[in-house]
């Protein structure tokens, strides 16, 4: 049995790195927390061992600060990193890094990471381990032109895609010749901006298709097995906003299908860790769309089905030991269903959303998991990604969980920044969501044009209860019209339904 680690630096913030710190905790094993000026009174620097300072504000200045990252390892005696997901989860330069500095990684071998990386080079890997593709061509295209002929051959729609793409940037689909020019401008403009590369490769584009991805894991010693598959298909421009397991579309015949190609498409990069092949689904087939070499943020659904703790996998697979199992072993059960809680405003296009958390309720019962950096008096800036929490639930069925999780939705409340919780419910409520009846167009088919959310009439009611409220309040006592609780014999008190401010600083500092 090798020996487990005995201290792990979270290259990472907010709630995945207070996700890690807890598993890491229950292994006996010690946390260090890296953070920004901004992140300086974060929970993730209050619940770890030890709390290094980065220094600067944006993530360019620490959490992408490839050598201040290997210096705070050193600094604290770190023997392992891991890189949660986002920031510097996926390259490859940091990946070598940590192992050159004698270190554990959590993750897979650096040219696993450059394997499947690249959208063109992941293509011809997986043509040649048999692993089902989109129709398209695996060479990028130069020009617009060179994307005509293909298309041509491809034959319309087409998907125009970065060939270093991520985060749904640039991607573009074309119906015609005649949207080519000006989409492939846009499209790899917007690629060279966001990666520094602006090659695109085009494929048939899939009407109506559904995003499912499979969970893989693989230790050292060249076992591997699947977790079955996640549905992702409710987005919103290319991001996911609810998630769950199994997918209400696959059969067992077909999650065994789809179970092998992903193992298959891994160990043809000689793939290490936890990393999710993702898939695209429509009308029965299924094609390989690419493989992230990292933990997913959706893993919570797979982690609630299954019975497993992913974190704790990867962090046994770093530390040398063997899975211990294999795929008879693994079986799910129940249904499970994951909300991404974004600072965002859904009546706004999902604009982000900024300001100060000003009231808290968080929702609980059974079989309800909140995976959460929140705490009333967080700053929400424009810094970093706007993910705040996510809301994971459980039932026996899918309606059960349905049904939970809009119970749990419904109790939530964040005060003082805009979540996109709303729009989630909204899809909850939806009869095709209920169904099954869905695809990664479905929250673009919801009418927008006047209230995407269907909630101005309920809002407006809301509004006018509560001012007639206050005002019934105020006549019978002028100091009892607060805000933030009621008054009683003298003396303010907070309302039970209002989280407590967090009190405290971090942890103290190592020593640099």
């Amino acid at each position: 049995m090798a020996a487990m680690f005995k201290r792990l630096l979270i290259a990472n913030r907010g709630e995945i790195a207070l996700r890690i710190i807890r598993t890491a905790r229950e292994m006996g094993i010690e946390s260090v927390a890296i953070f920004s000026e901004v992140d300086r009174a974060a929970l993730h620097t209050r619940f770890a061992e030890i709390a290094y300072p980065l220094g600067g504000r944006t993530p360019r200045e620490s959490y992408l600060d490839i050598g201040k990252v290997i210096a705070a390892a050193k600094a604290t005696g770190a023997e392992a990193v891991h890189p949660g997901y986002g920031f510097l989860a996926e390259n490859t330069k940091f990946a070598t890094a940590v192992l050159e500095a004698g270190l554990i990684w959590v993750g897979p071998p650096p040219k696993a990471i450059i394997d499947m990386g690249d959208k063109i080079g992941s293509r011809v890997l997986m043509r040649q381990a048999g692993v089902p593709i989109v129709p398209g061509w695996a060479e990028p295209v130069a020009d617009a032109a060179a994307a005509v002929r293909a298309a041509k051959e491809i034959g319309y729609p087409i998907a125009l895609k970065a060939s270093a793409g991520g985060g749904g940037k640039g991607i573009r689909v074309v119906r015609s010749e005649g949207e080519m020019e000006a989409a492939f401008r846009t499209a790899s403009g917007e690629a060279q901006a966001s990666f520094g590369d602006g090659r695109m490769y085009p494929e048939r584009y899939l009407d109506q298709p559904r995003h499912v991805e499979i969970q893989v894991l693989f230790d050292k010693h060249g076992n591997g097995v699947h977790y079955g598959e996640r549905e992702c298909s409710i987005q919103r421009r290319h991001q996911k906003l609810v998630e769950e397991c199994p997918s209400p579309v696959i059969t067992p015949e077909q999650r065994a299908a789809m179970g092998a190609a992903a193992l298959k498409a891994a160990r043809a990069v000689g793939y290490e860790g936890a990393g999710t092949v993702e898939f695209l689904w429509s009308k029965g087939e299924f094609f390989f769309l690419e493989m992230n070499t990292r933990l997913q943020v959706e893993h919570p659904v797979t982690e609630m089905v299954y019975g497993v703790d992913l974190v704790r996998e990867q962090l046994r697979i770093a530390a040398g030991e063997p899975l211990g199992y294999t795929q008879d072993s693994i079986q799910p059960r129940g249904w499970s269903i994951e909300v991404r809680i974004n600072a965002e405003d859904p009546t706004s296009g999902f604009l982000p959303s900024t300001g100060t958390i000003s009231n808290l309720r968080l929702p609980g019962g059974p079989w309800v998991r909140l995976d959460s950096a929140m705490y009333r008096g967080l700053e929400v800036g424009l810094e970093y990604d706007p993910m705040l929490a996510k809301l994971i639930v459980w039932g026996p069925d899918r309606m059960s969980a349905i049904w939970r999780m809009k119970r749990a939705l419904e109790e939530l409340n964040v005060g003082g920044v805009r979540t996109g919780a709303p729009a989630a419910l909204r899809v909850l409520r939806e009869a095709r969501f209920k169904s099954g009846d869905y695809d990664t167009h479905f929250l673009e088919s919801l009418d927008q044009k006047d209230d995407i959310l269907g909630l101005a009439p309920i809002a407006a009611a809301a509004a006018a209860v509560h001012r007639w409220n206050l005002a019934r309040r105020s006549a019978l006592d002028p100091t009892s019209a607060r805000r933030d609780g009621w008054k009683a014999r003298g003396r303010a008190r907070q309302s039970p339904f209002s989280a407590r401010p967090l009190d405290g600083t971090p942890r103290p500092e190592a020593k640099s």
